[in-house]
């Protein structure tokens, strides 16, 4: 662990049933060989290509945990990545330009962290500049040098102009305003270019641009970030779109447009119109196999799917189509062991002793137990559960887990495969719209103690 603040964030992260966002190498497991395959396909990446990958798996399985991994695994390789969560009112998959819009609001670099957009057009423009010094000899008080500044932008631009001149146009006008000092209007056409949709309209026509990004456009100015972003010495851009399984509790026609959204992504990718572009999807068995899923567009189930042998020790980890193993309990017992050493406490030694590997495995045993037996289901609760014994331990000198821990499940804070796991009942079905949770039974909290 780098630093005490990095494992004081992942705690942090985990006491809330949260995915951290940095330093999931310190407890990942399993990952190594899917991860050794996404490196390899990164160097191909970043040699000018477009690629997707399609990971499946049931909740529980941690696709959001695996792509956020890999998404910092590619940061380290100089790639910028965004993670965007699908959903039915906020992110819908067949509003291209809102996916757009979220990915620029969600772009990441290992140099500026989150919300890095600005600072990537920040730094692509001072780039600009010393070529202008280095190639033209000219320093920032010669009388020259905004002009030469300006031919040098037209030659980067160049290429982007004739594919896309709304982006190069914007991008133009942001340096006129940035070296006027008119920071309210390069604010603005930042915000236009990010896909904000309403943008002042004088800001706009500044930059002799109108109206605002739609869905057909997207992935045209998804190709101008990317250019951008290798002009800026980036090896590319890895997105995330995370729950695709959302569009089956759609409507038939807004699932059909979905698809399509798809399917026009991963044509775009196969023309090599996104170069230096790494798409990881993720969604569920049913997403992939059922009729409200892929099926319901055969060209891109033909593309993406993958037959699986029953034993997953010969999956092929290069194909379109990748599957992730739910958890067992050494598994579990693994993470634990790795958060209890990552574990800001006050004694390091005192917390390892009094959570030891016994009460470890007590704990992932009664916390299957509690959900009849799935481990799958088990992960975020046994995290969320192991942190509040360590902070016990922590501030507590006298605080025995193994005489003074029992478990407790507040049912109205599981979420609804955990709560149908809980009470014995059949998992939701992906395909179909999650009905309310069944109102609290009369006790809701469940005791369980370790020993007992």
């Amino acid at each position: 662990m780098s630093t005490v603040k990095d494992a004081a964030d992942i705690v942090s992260a985990l006491r809330g049933g949260l995915v951290p966002r940095g330093g999931l190498e310190h407890f990942a497991t399993g990952l190594e060989p899917l991860t050794d395959v996404f490196v390899e396909e990164l160097q191909f990446v970043g040699g000018g290509k477009g690629l997707s990958k399609w990971i499946r798996g049931e909740y529980g399985t941690g696709k959001t945990f695996a792509t956020r991994y890999l998404c910092a695994q590619a940061r380290a390789r100089g790639f910028a990545t965004a993670e965007v969560q699908v959903s039915i009112n906020d992110t819908p998959l067949h509003h291209l330009e809102t996916v757009y819009r979220r990915l620029i609001e969600r772009l990441e670099t290992a140099a500026d962290g989150p919300n890095a957009f600005q600072a990537v057009v920040e730094g692509w423009l001072y780039q600009v500049g010393e070529e202008v010094r280095r190639l033209r000899g000219l320093s920032e008080d010669d009388p020259g040098f905004a002009d030469a500044t300006e031919e040098r932008l037209e030659d980067k631009l160049a290429d982007l102009s004739r594919r896309n001149p709304a982006f190069s146009q914007v991008l133009r006008a942001y340096h006129r305003a940035m070296h006027q000092g008119d920071f309210g209007a390069a604010q603005g056409l930042l915000a236009w270019l990010s896909g904000q949709p309403h943008t002042d309209r004088s800001v706009t026509a500044s930059a002799g641009v109108k109206g605002k990004i739609d869905g057909q456009a997207a992935l045209t100015f998804l190709g101008g970030v990317l250019q951008l972003l290798r002009q800026s010495g980036y090896s590319g851009l890895v997105i995330v779109l995370d729950e695709v399984e959302t569009i089956q509790r759609m409507n038939a026609q807004t699932r059909e447009k979905s698809l399509n959204a798809l399917r026009q992504l991963m044509d775009t990718l196969a023309a090599n119109e996104l170069p230096g572009l790494y798409v990881l999807v993720t969604g569920t068995r049913d997403f992939y196999e059922g009729y409200k899923g892929l099926k319901g567009l055969p060209a891109l189930y033909q593309r993406v799917n993958v037959k699986f042998d029953e034993d997953p020790r010969w999956d092929n980890l290069r194909a379109t189509q990748v599957r992730l193993l739910p958890f067992s309990a050494a598994r579990l017992l693994d993470i634990g062991r790795r958060v209890r050493a990552l574990y800001p406490a006050r004694s390091g030694a005192r917390v390892a002793a009094a959570a030891d590997d016994r009460f470890l495995a007590a704990l992932v045993g009664k916390v299957t137990e509690g959900f009849g037996g799935r481990v799958d289901v088990a992960p975020r609760l046994f995290l969320r559960e192991l942190v509040d014994v360590l902070d016990r331990i922590d501030q507590h000198p006298d605080y025995d887990p193994h005489a003074h821990y029992s478990l407790q499940v507040d049912e109205s804070e599981l979420t609804v495969p955990e709560l149908a796991a809980r009470r014995g009942a059949p998992m939701v079905e992906a395909d179909e719209p999650e009905p309310e949770p069944p109102a609290p039974a009369p006790a809701p909290r469940a005791s369980r103690r370790l020993d007992g």
